[in-house]
């Protein structure tokens, strides 16, 4: 990876911390959410950084931030497919 998309990963993971300092204690995010806050922009372009989004949700899920969960239990980011949250480790 670059240096422009390790910062954009960066951006992302301080996002989605943020994101979820901001809620409640068992609450989730989608990384879309993190994507759209680091978007500059007002239209769908926030669409190319789900990838991005996803990347700094596993990278957080490996420093012990956070946990990825799809139908409210948690995955190991690397058997998650489809759709997953974001939360707090509980």
């Amino acid at each position: 990876m670059d240096a422009s998309g390790d910062q954009q990963v960066l951006r992302l993971e301080r996002a989605i911390l943020e994101l979820l300092d901001g809620r409640a204690p068992t609450a989730t995010i989608c990384p879309s959410d993190a994507a759209r806050a680091v978007y500059d922009g007002d239209d769908d372009g926030w669409r190319a950084l789900m990838e991005p989004a996803r990347r700094a949700a596993r990278r957080l899920t490996e420093a012990g931030a956070v946990e990825i969960t799809q139908g409210g239990r948690r995955v190991e980011p690397d058997e998650a497919r489809g759709p997953v949250r974001v939360r707090r480790v509980r």
